[in-house]
């Protein structure tokens, strides 16, 4: 009897088509056998269908629950190509988080505590958030002070209330000149210009700072001395004082991005630590958890409290009430660290097979970072190999992406090293060393 495939294949078409959703649960077997008028031999074999297209998972004693879709497949490397490698964003996920997280959000599910965790909350939190949020930001040389943690809904919300804090709309914020794409468009909506600021090997460079000031006053300087994106270097130590002395000098505030810095266990101080009276540390738990349940945090001076508390509450980009109740106990019971120590082991893991991979192409990047960075040879542009790579189902991104201000992008990508498995990310890599190796002469003509 065929009858229990094609029922199947309208429950699957409910799944495709958004009726049911993943967590729904199907009615028991009964049930379903009485709505559809079949046996219940055919319901259980319509449910062991379902299981066997990984469609639904059975739990004892709870029923049978809609699954969540499951990963396209992996693309082949070969022109042409149907499906896409995607070196271009960096949302690190490893396997064993969802079953840590699991157990944080069950907690939120008992009726009170769920009423507690959908009502409203301010950018200050609640004092159990403050306290694990100044633990989780702590850092060589740097305790925040749980009553100055605030919260954005996510990171790049903390930017923007950091900025539209210290940088009135017509004013000017220093950055490097390769920083991260975001917060172009946060000053471009807040009216303010960046100015670029050029860098050297140990990261931003003091003297072009000053310079930049003297030219015109800044409001404030943006930078990532820690794992930089896109370049995933790191500022020593000594750079650092320095900029955190000229920071005092000029009467400069400086917004410190560490989004990156959790897989740096023993890095250099933040320079919150080392200017503590000028900085205004943002983060968040997008990287470190993953992006579709984030946090942001800012912690800023004493002085600038007050400033970055009312740009938040004013951009309306505070957080919502579960995603803190959630992130305070994955804190607080552990799953964080957990999760952490697994993403430090990915992150080092992907970093040596692009060093194995690309080891005569110099690439740049810190030994722990989910991205590097790839000065091309001299026969290519950067359009032009991200258009190669392209043709391959290789998606990476050009260096003009990164580029502060009106200056000419160098001749070089970002390779995003998180997204892929770790065999697909090795071919991946081969293929673009396999590109590099050649000229655009190479390349077919359409």
């Amino acid at each position: 009897m065929e009858d229990f495939r094609r029922i199947a294949d309208e429950v699957a078409a409910g799944i495709a088509a958004g009726r049911l959703r993943p967590g729904d649960r199907l009615p028991p077997q009964r049930a379903f056998a009485r709505e559809h008028g079949i046996a219940a031999s055919t319901a259980s074999r319509v449910y062991r269908e379902l299981g066997r297209r990984g469609l639904v998972a059975g739990e004892v004693g709870r029923g049978t629950f809609v699954r969540a879709a499951g990963p396209a497949p992996a693309p082949a490397l070969a022109e042409p190509a149907g499906a896409r490698v995607d070196l271009e964003l960096s949302q690190p996920l490893v396997p064993e988080q969802n079953a840590l997280l699991a157990a944080g959000v069950a907690r939120l599910l008992r009726p009170d505590v769920l009423d507690a965790a959908l009502g409203p909350v301010g950018v200050a939190g609640t004092a159990a958030a403050r306290e694990a949020a100044a633990a989780l930001l702590a850092a060589p040389g740097l305790r925040p002070d749980p009553s100055r943690v605030l919260f954005a809904g996510n990171g790049r919300q903390a930017i923007a209330g950091a900025v539209a804090a210290l940088v009135p709309p017509g004013g000017r914020l220093a950055v490097e000149a390769l920083t991260y794409p975001v917060i172009k468009g946060v000053a471009a909506r807040l009216g303010v210009t960046l100015v670029p600021v050029a860098a050297d090997e140990h990261g931003l460079r003091p003297d072009a700072l000053a310079d930049a000031h003297r030219v015109s006053p800044l409001g404030a300087l943006y930078l990532q001395p820690t794992l930089h994106n896109p370049s995933g270097t790191t500022m020593p130590w000594r750079r650092r004082a320095e900029i955190a002395a000229l920071l005092e000098r000029l009467g400069l505030n400086a917004i410190e991005d560490r989004v990156w810095a959790f897989l740096q266990e023993d890095g250099p101080q933040p320079l919150a630590s080392l200017a503590a009276r000028r900085t205004v540390l943002v983060d968040s738990l997008s990287k470190r958890l993953a992006p579709g349940l984030t946090l942001g945090f800012a912690v800023p001076p004493a002085e600038l409290s007050g400033r970055v508390a009312a740009a938040l509450r004013s951009g309306a980009w505070g957080p919502t009430r579960f995603a803190l109740e959630a992130a305070t106990g994955w804190i607080t019971d552990g799953t964080l660290d957990a999760v952490t120590r697994a993403k430090r082991a990915d992150a080092a893991a992907r970093w040596r097979i692009a060093a194995e991979r690309l080891a005569s192409a110099g690439v740049r990047s810190g030994p722990c970072s989910y991205f590097c960075w790839w000065d091309l040879p001299p026969q290519w542009r950067a359009e032009t190999f991200v258009a190669a790579a392209a043709r391959r189902g290789i998606a990476v991104t050009p260096a003009a992406a990164f580029v502060a201000g009106t200056g000419a992008a160098p001749r070089a990508v970002r390779v995003g090293l998180a997204s892929p498995p770790l065999e697909t990310l090795s071919r991946a890599l081969d293929v673009l060393a396999e590109i590099a190796a050649g000229t655009p002469d190479d390349l077919p003509v359409d």
